[in-house]
């Protein structure tokens, strides 16, 4: 495994370079480190389950760097979502959308939905944009063990497992995105994280809490 300490010019190419390859990276976000694959390369994917150990039925979160990068990559795009991620992109909000047929069911696992969100963190855009890809890019540790939120915590997890991290510091917010679903009338909140139920609820009304 290669670790990049400088987030220079020609590391960042090496970094998409690597995605663009089919390979892994752990990259900085906002929330934690998360293990970046080509999102449109069901082998590429692949690896990341393995690499986690991760069970192949727990969908994958995709990143993008802008907000219009999500058309091609959903069917359909309700009102309300469009007013939450307006507000809440980029940052540590996840939604769930109906998928489009470009995304691999290796993504979603074989679910008619994507998971996809916008990360408040210039490099991690900044790598989305030169791999010209949308980024498959869950938890970069072994599924079980605590989120990685510096680059030291992705060693520990995943030497010898990747290509390659790129060292971009410690991660501001430290927690998970928050998940919230609009595959049904009224949005879901799936799971809690960077955004409060409180917020969700202030910008689009009514909102559903999931028992689990």
């Amino acid at each position: 495994m290669v670790i990049i300490n400088k987030a220079n010019k020609k590391n960042l190419n090496l970094v998409s370079q690597i995605i663009k390859s089919g390979g892994l990276v752990a990259i900085p976000t906002e929330t934690v480190y998360g293990l970046a694959a080509n999102a449109l390369d069901k082998h590429a994917v692949a690896k990341i389950f393995i690499a986690k150990g991760r069970p192949q039925d727990n969908p994958l979160i995709v990143h993008v760097a802008e907000k219009n990068e999500i058309f091609k990559l959903i069917s359909t795009f309700p009102k309300k979502a469009e007013i939450l991620i307006n507000k809440f992109w980029p940052g540590p909000l996840t939604v769930i959308l109906p998928k489009s047929n470009l995304i691999p069911d290796e993504v979603t696992a074989g679910l008619n939905s994507i998971a996809i969100r916008m990360p408040n963190h210039d490099l991690a855009r900044q790598i989305i944009k030169l791999s010209g890809v949308p980024l498959a890019a869950p938890s970069a540790n072994r599924s079980g063990s605590p989120s990685p939120t510096r680059a030291q915590h992705v060693i520990n997890d995943m030497d010898g497992k990747i290509d390659a991290i790129l060292d971009g510091g410690e991660c501001s917010v430290g927690i998970e995105s928050t998940v919230v679903s609009f595959l049904e009338e009224i949005p879901i909140l799936l799971r809690p994280g960077g955004i409060s139920a409180e917020e969700i609820k202030e910008t689009i009304g009514n909102l559903k809490i999931d028992k689990a």
